[in-house]
């Protein structure tokens, strides 16, 4: 049923994006615990032995057509998993969560310019009116009510590595309607065999520099959160909801994961959730609400 598949995949994304959250604070709990590329590295290592136990068979079952789209699974895999979450990390060790959390706040939008760029797929007022209210809420929860904080950003190197991020990351939701015709855990595997491909080359740059970490013990437990968590379960879950709403409407999602951190931020720091956070959420998910409706009539 069509109202069913699009509350699966509400419910698939909202979880991604919580996981997501989890993997933006770990960004910031990596600093001194594992340096970033060999977090990226590990974790797809993790991630990609995890999905060769579940799908491997069916992988091999699949192996001609996945051969056939190889460049474009490299391409997706290189630049949408490691690239985004190389230069986020980076990113993490360099500027604030405040500024991190505002421009992952772009990503929707991203989306919404590449899809018509690149495939023509007209932009409704009403999509950009929810992306708008969705990022008014992104704002609220950065700034926690006070503009002054906004006034006193100061943008780095880091705000830029985090900005082309987002762009591979709105790139590889624009390009996931045009993957092979597999099952999505066959398709997944072949891109985790891409993450961990392109990290190897990155892990090694930062070794020859002496800038490498190797993980401790806490280390190791983050780790395994962001293979698992970020890395399996979000990305399969994102994947089905892109399927089933398509990049302008599933993109619109991301903008939960600062909202959701400001959650987090409650449980595992102590921080307090007033009524800026509650507004903040709402404004979030009025915004997707706005947009899924002139969302689903033009669908």
């Amino acid at each position: 049923m069509p109202g069913r598949a699009a509350a699966l995949a509400y419910a698939l994304l909202t979880f991604a994006t919580l996981l997501w959250a989890g993997n933006a604070v770990a960004s910031k709990v990596a600093v001194g615990l594992v340096s970033p590329q060999a977090l990226v590295a590990l974790r797809w290592s993790i991630a990609l032995t995890a999905i060769a136990v579940l799908a491997g068979r069916e992988t091999v079952r699949h192996r001609a057509t996945l051969r056939a789209h190889w460049p474009m699974i490299l391409l997706m895999g290189g630049f949408g998993y490691t690239g985004f979450n190389a230069l986020t990390y980076e990113a993490g060790a360099l500027t604030s969560a405040v500024n991190l959390a505002l421009i992952e706040g772009t990503i929707p939008v991203l989306v919404l310019v590449l899809n018509f760029l690149v495939r023509g797929v007209p932009v409704r007022s009403g999509q950009l009116l929810g992306a708008a209210i969705t990022l008014g809420g992104v704002v609220l929860v950065v700034s926690r009510g006070d503009p002054a904080r906004l006034a006193a950003l100061d943008l780095n190197r880091g705000d830029l590595l985090a900005a082309l991020a987002c762009l591979f990351y709105a790139g590889y939701t624009v390009a996931l309607p045009a993957r092979p015709a597999v099952p999505a855990l066959a398709f997944f595997a072949a891109m985790a065999v891409a993450a961990w491909a392109t990290s190897l080359p990155l892990l090694l740059g930062e070794w020859a520099s002496g800038r490498i970490l190797w993980p401790g013990a806490a280390g190791w437990g983050l780790i395994a959160f962001t293979a698992l968590g970020p890395s399996l379960a979000a990305q399969l879950a994102y994947m089905r909801g892109v399927a089933t709403l398509g990049p302008n409407r599933a993109g619109l999602f991301n903008n939960l994961v600062p909202v959701f951190g400001a959650l987090l931020a409650v449980g595992l720091v102590g921080e307090s959730f007033g009524l800026v956070e509650a507004a903040a959420l709402a404004l979030v998910l009025g915004g997707i609400a706005v947009a899924e409706v002139f969302g689903r009539k033009a669908a």
